[in-house]
C-alpha cells in the first residue's frame, strides 16, 4: 500500500531523491565505495559541497555578500549561534514570539544582546501572527520564525523595517520566493523541507561578522566555517548530498515559484475541506494559515479514534498533532504530492 507521509519531520523526500541517495549509500558513481565512506577532502565530496552551495545561491538568488554554510547542531543551535555572532552586548534586538521555536530562540539569545519581545501571540495559544507592532528606536535586528510547525501559522508578508531581519525558516525555506537581501541571516534545519536531519543551512551577510567584541569558540564562529568552506571539521556528508539532490529536484520542477504554486494548491484543497466539513475545524486564524503545516480538530473528540483508524487504512501516516497541542496536523512540504492530500480529503469526507 502506498504511504501518504504527513509527518512534520524528519519529513517526506521526493522519490527520485531517495532512490539516488540509496545508490550513493551503496556505491557512489561506481567508485566501489559508499559516499559515507569517502574522504570529505576528496574531489567527490568537495564537488558535492560546491554544487549544493551553488544551487542554494541559484534558487534563492543569494549574492556574494552572503556566505552559504552547511553546519551541524540543528536550528536549535542557531538560536544562540546567530545571537553570539551578530549581537553586541548593547545592541537592541527584537524577537517576534509566534510559538514554541521562537520562545526557545528568545531563551537562548537573551544572553547576548539587549533583547525584548516586540509582540507575541501567546494570548491565543499562538494561533495567529501579530501585526502592526512597532520596534523600539535603535533596534538593530528583528528575529522572526517564518513558519510555525506546531501551531500551523505562517508569516505571509514579512514586516518592513529598518532593522535587519534574522529568520528561522526551518520548515518553509525553498517553498516560496523570498528576498534574501532583506535579511542579515537565515537559518534552517534541513529535515523539514530541505533534506536529511544532521545538516543546518545558514545564509549570513558577511559584513556583519567579527564585530561583537566577544570571544566566540572556534566551532561556533561563522567565520571559521566560511574560511574552510563548511569543512573545518568533517561535515555531515550524506545529509548535504541529499540536500543537493533535493535542490536539484526543485530546480528540475521549475524552481521556487513552481514550489509556491504547488504548495498553494495542496493547502487550498485541504483548507477548503476543513471549512466545508461540519465535523472539522481549523485551529489558526485564516489569514495566517500555513501552507506547510495544516492544524485542525474534530469538533467531537469521540470521533478521533475513528478518524485515525480510517487514515491508517488509507495509508495515511503522521497525521497526529504535536503532543503539546493535540488534534491533527498535516505537514505538506514541497515533496508532498497532491494525490496524498486528495487521499486525506477523501477520508475526511467519509467521516
Amino acid at each position: 500500500m502506498k504511504k501518504h507521509n504527513f509527518f512534520a519531520g524528519p519529513a517526506i523526500l521526493p522519490e527520485i531523491v531517495k532512490k539516488n541517495a540509496s545508490k550513493a549509500a551503496l556505491n557512489y558513481k561506481n567508485k566501489g565505495l559508499s559516499l559515507m565512506e569517502m574522504s570529505h577532502r576528496g574531489p567527490e565530496i568537495v564537488s558535492i559541497m560546491e554544487t549544493a552551495e551553488s544551487l542554494v545561491r541559484e534558487l534563492l538568488n543569494v549574492s556574494d555578500k552572503y556566505a552559504v554554510l552547511f553546519l551541524t547542531g540543528g536550528a536549535s543551535s542557531q538560536f544562540f549561534m546567530s545571537a553570539m555572532n551578530l549581537f553586541k552586548a548593547k545592541d537592541k534586538v527584537a524577537y517576534l514570539n509566534t510559538g514554541t521555536w521562537s520562545t526557545k530562540a528568545i531563551k537562548e539569545a537573551k544572553h547576548y544582546g539587549d533583547l525584548y519581545e516586540v509582540a507575541s501571540s501567546k494570548d491565543k495559544n499562538f494561533n495567529y501572527i501579530p501585526r502592526n507592532f512597532k520596534l523600539k528606536g535603535g533596534t538593530k535586528f528583528l528575529h522572526v520564525t517564518s513558519n510555525n510547525t506546531i501551531f500551523g501559522t505562517q508569516i505571509k508578508t514579512f514586516p518592513k523595517t529598518k532593522a535587519l531581519m534574522i529568520a528561522d525558516m526551518s520548515s518553509d525555506i525553498f517553498s516560496r520566493p523570498i528576498k534574501v537581501d532583506d535579511y542579515g541571516l537565515i537559518y534552517a534545519g534541513a529535515q523539514k523541507n530541505v533534506g536529511l536531519a544532521g545538516v543546518t543551512l545558514v545564509i549570513v551577510r558577511k559584513n556583519l561578522l567579527g564585530k561583537t567584541g566577544r570571544h566566540i569558540p572556534t566551532m561556533l564562529d561563522y567565520q571559521t566555517h566560511i574560511a574552510k568552506n563548511s569543512a573545518f571539521n568533517t561535515p555531515p556528508v550524506f545529509p548535504i548530498y541529499t540536500t543537493m539532490l533535493n535542490l536539484q529536484w526543485i530546480k528540475a520542477k521549475g524552481g521556487i515559484k513552481a514550489m509556491a504554486k504547488r504548495n498553494k494548491e495542496k493547502a487550498n484543497l485541504l483548507y477548503s475541506e476543513i471549512d466545508a466539513n461540519p465535523l472539522f475545524v481549523g485551529t489558526t486564524a485564516k489569514r495566517d494559515r500555513s501552507h506547510m503545516n495544516v492544524t485542525f480538530l474534530l469538533k467531537d473528540e469521540k470521533l478521533n479514534k475513528k478518524f485515525l483508524t480510517k487514515c491508517k487504512k488509507a495509508g495515511i501516516v503522521g497525521i497526529k498533532g504535536h503532543r503539546s497541542v493535540g488534534g491533527f496536523r498535516a505537514s505538506m512540504y514541497n515533496a508532498m504530492e497532491l494525490s496524498s492530500v486528495k487521499a486525506l480529503v477523501k477520508v475526511m469526507k467519509s467521516m
